[in-house]
């Protein structure tokens, strides 16, 4: 109980100076990553303190920021950041690009003491359970986009329920966000043995994430290491997953690539390893994945709609149902991403073996969920994982019955008739709820035009990039 008076009397107080620092245009992620930067400081001290090594430099570790005020802290603190950047292994990940983003010394000071006024050497659990609802209150920022680095924990957990990663195997991450993928996989196999060697090989090879944005790297491999993963060695990296063939196949990979279009200031992609060459971002990671994984490895990934019926996409789908067994789609709800109107899917496939059907799970229609009011919890996705059937896939009971029971959730579809759908579409639906309108929040509904615009300002675009082609043929 103590732990838990602890653990709500810390975020209170992060809380509390977040709000007092956002009045001074200090933003909840700026905040926050300059806490990770001042906590691992201070979590280092208390370490020494206990009699153990410090790597990080004599003159600039947390006693030479404590001592000062004013400029001269704020001197004292920049230059830290800038030496520890430089630093390799563990240091130099969570200090990744590390900036000041708290140009006021007295609110820089107000940091320093919160943090300092606390002790950190509590227990793994609670420290990262600290860390990660901060992570989770951060995704809520709408005005920094956070959101979109923070996947729903019971949304995780339930695709790693029915992935069931192995303590023996390696499990990766390309779009790592915060880490939450990697954080759920290391709870699920570090209780599957006492071995020493297996429980060493889990911290400290098994894992491995990148991830595009300094901040976001700095913040994942903080939440791993307060749970106790990478102690020596992060397992993130600040790396661009689409940019090189992987370096080594896994046996596992959980991930929620980012929606959207790739960034302009991006490298172009010219990979050899793709099965096409496409401008979907989404539609890139999906092929990054499926060459990443070894024969018999098993991925779980979030990907939006158009992933399942882009023309741009269609060679991929038919791969997916020719070269790997893509056994499984779990369409999900609006409302359960901090994203307003996303509208995702979880594909689960595996590697070398072709499909021989597909199972729909529609969590979909009919399913109303807001983060206000009817946050998705894991038990909403009891039926889902039941269905799913993890002890053996191949012994599967369908819900959906034509005659009965034509609103069953669990339906499966051969992939011979899959793959005579045009486009080899993947997009179905077979529940009816009549004619009434859904019942969608005006902003759910903007997002909802703006997707379908911006997949016609895509198609339009790769039109007129034909087009041009086919003019230069000519001439």
């Amino acid at each position: 109980m103590a732990s838990k008076n602890t653990e709500q009397s810390i975020i209170k107080k992060v809380w509390a100076l977040a709000t007092t620092l956002s009045g001074q245009g200090v933003g909840f992620s700026d905040y926050i990553t300059q806490l990770t930067y001042l906590l691992f400081l201070k979590m280092d001290m208390e370490n020494r303190e206990l009699g153990e090594e410090s790597s990080i430099p004599e003159g600039y570790r947390w006693e030479d920021l404590t001592e000062l005020d004013g400029t001269d802290l704020l001197e004292q603190y920049e230059s830290t950041l800038s030496k520890l950047s430089k630093q390799e292994n563990l240091i130099g990940t969570i200090f990744t690009k590390a900036q000041n983003k708290i140009d006021k010394p007295v609110y820089l000071k107000k940091v320093i003491t919160m943090i300092d006024g606390e002790d950190w050497l509590l227990e793994g659990d609670v420290k990262g359970a600290i860390y990660e609802s901060i992570l989770e209150r951060n995704g809520q920022d709408k005005k920094s986009g956070a959101g979109q680095y923070f996947t729903p924990r019971p949304l995780i957990k339930a695709m790693v329920d029915c992935i069931r990663p192995r303590i023996t195997e390696t499990v990766c991450d390309p779009a790592c966000g915060t880490g939450g993928f990697l954080l759920a996989a290391f709870d699920y196999m570090k209780s599957q043995s006492q071995d020493k060697e297996k429980r060493r090989f889990l911290r400290n090879e098994a894992l491995s994430g990148a991830d595009i944005t300094a901040e976001v790297v700095t913040l994942a491999s903080m939440n791993l290491y307060l749970h106790g993963v990478g102690q020596d060695r992060s397992p993130i990296e600040c790396a661009d997953s689409l940019e090189k063939q992987p370096e080594k196949l896994v046996d596992v990979i959980l991930a929620n690539p980012p929606f959207g279009t790739r960034s302009s200031a991006s490298v172009e992609i010219q990979r050899e390893d793709f099965i096409t060459d496409t401008k979907n971002n989404q539609l890139n990671f999906l092929q990054h994945i499926m060459v990443s994984l070894r024969s018999g490895g098993r991925a779980a990934v979030v990907l939006p709609d158009n992933v399942l019926f882009e023309a741009s996409g269609e060679t991929i789908r038919r791969k997916l149902l020719t070269d790997f067994n893509l056994h499984t789609i779990l369409r999900l709800p609006t409302g359960i991403f901090y994203a307003q109107g996303v509208k995702a899917n979880v594909l689960f496939f595996t590697k070398g073996e072709p499909t021989k059907d597909v199972w729909f799970y529609d969590y979909r229609t009919g399913v109303k969920h807001t983060l206000a009011n009817n946050k998705l919890e894991r038990h909403h996705l009891d039926d889902f994982v039941s269905c799913y059937n993890p002890d053996n896939i191949c012994q599967r009971m369908e819900t959906y019955n034509e005659d009965s029971e034509p609103n069953g959730r669990w339906r499966k579809y051969s992939v011979e008739d899959l793959l005579k759908r045009d486009k080899t579409s993947l997009d179905i639906t077979w529940i009816r709820q009549g004619d009434d309108l859904e019942d969608v929040s005006l902003a759910e509904l903007m997002a909802s035009i703006k997707e379908k615009s911006d997949n016609i300002a895509s198609a339009v675009a790769q039109l007129d990039e034909l087009f041009a082609q086919l003019n230069i043929k000519e001439d």
